[in-house]
């Protein structure tokens, strides 16, 4: 009886451990061999043109959600061979290489990058908004605070500096870039519209019928 007894318990748990093996199997077939509707067409894409470095992005970008960040990081690293200022897969290969963490290697990147793009505001700009994209707010801010050293008087940053400040629920920061940015552009509706929901009013001046028959208007702040 003992005998019996042992072979069925050891009947059942090779029937176990091989429900289990086969379970973690088909999960590993799931995480990295699922292919969808949005991989065959970017495959395609790519088959048909290599060099083609938007497709190996989005095909980066489908890894990075699958949690496969080292082919992640393979096709933002494809995308950058074939253009390097894809800001987005620049801000995306730090993402990727923080997520594997790989600190020190981010930070390399991150820093690379920023260099690369600091010969213009604009430049700095699409990047920092790439950072943001990812999540990655502090590579966003210091891109943001460098290109501003280079146009200070830019409405545009400063409007872009206030609403980063805003997403972060700093209203102080966010008012004064705000602030600063309508008072270089008057004629900007969704900045006033912000500052009045921070109680600043703004008076935003309406465009002249005719420089006879009418002067500028006067832009307002509370104090």
């Amino acid at each position: 009886m003992k005998n019996v007894a042992a072979s069925l318990l050891i009947a059942v748990l090779s029937f176990v451990c091989g429900c289990t093996n086969s379970s973690q199997k088909k999960t590993e077939r799931v995480n990295t061999d699922v292919i969808d509707a949005e991989k065959i067409q970017l495959q395609n894409r790519i088959d048909r043109k290599f060099d083609d470095p938007q497709a190996h992005y989005q095909l980066g970008k489908i890894y990075q959600r699958e949690g496969l960040l080292e082919r992640a990081a393979w096709e933002f690293t494809l995308a950058l061979q074939f253009d390097p200022v894809h800001y987005s897969a620049q801000a995306a290969k730090v993402r990727v290489y923080k997520d594997l963490g790989q600190a020190d290697r981010s930070a390399i990147a991150a820093e690379l990058f920023i260099d690369q793009a600091g010969g213009s505001a604009e430049s700095l700009t699409l990047l920092g908004r790439a950072f943001q994209t990812e999540g990655l707010d502090d590579y966003a801010l210091t891109c943001y605070q460098k290109a501003l050293d280079r146009a200070p008087n830019s409405a545009l940053l400063h409007k872009q500096i206030g609403f980063f400040y805003l997403s972060k629920g700093d209203t102080l920061r966010a008012e004064e870039y705000l602030r600063k940015s309508i008072q270089i552009d008057p004629y900007q509706p969704d900045v006033a519209e912000q500052l009045g929901k921070l109680g600043v009013v703004i008076q935003v001046p309406q465009p002249t019928q005719s420089r006879s028959s009418s002067a500028p208007a006067q832009t307002t702040t509370a104090p």
